[in-house]
């Protein structure tokens, strides 16, 4: 895990080097050349690998990721434990329910 963070890490720090040298060569070069081109399109690319390198880890399990707000799934932690909630199946919608007896 602590490798894939590493690499994800790398290819988003060489995505910052290739952005600065990009608005280098497009100060510098005034223009005339493709060498600002060159390194937007390498950007692109390190940014497309590391995109797909955290949907491969997220699908194979190697990193957890964080569950939807849509999957209705709550905190089961509460500021106060005397509070009791009775099971009601999910009904999607999310947020609180007031419960009237």
């Amino acid at each position: 895990m602590l490798l894939v963070k590493l690499i994800v890490l790398l290819l988003l720090g060489f995505v910052i080097i290739s952005l600065f040298s990009g608005l280098y060569f497009l100060v510098k070069d005034k223009g005339q050349s493709n060498r600002t081109v060159n390194a937007l399109s390498v950007r692109i690319g390190l940014s497309i690998v590391a995109i797909v390198v955290v949907m491969i880890a997220g699908a194979t399990g190697i990193i957890e990721l964080n569950p939807s707000p849509l999957s209705g799934q709550t905190n089961t932690s509460s500021a106060d434990p005397d509070t009791k909630t009775p099971s009601e199946p999910n009904s999607g919608g999310g947020g609180r329910r007031l419960i009237t007896e």
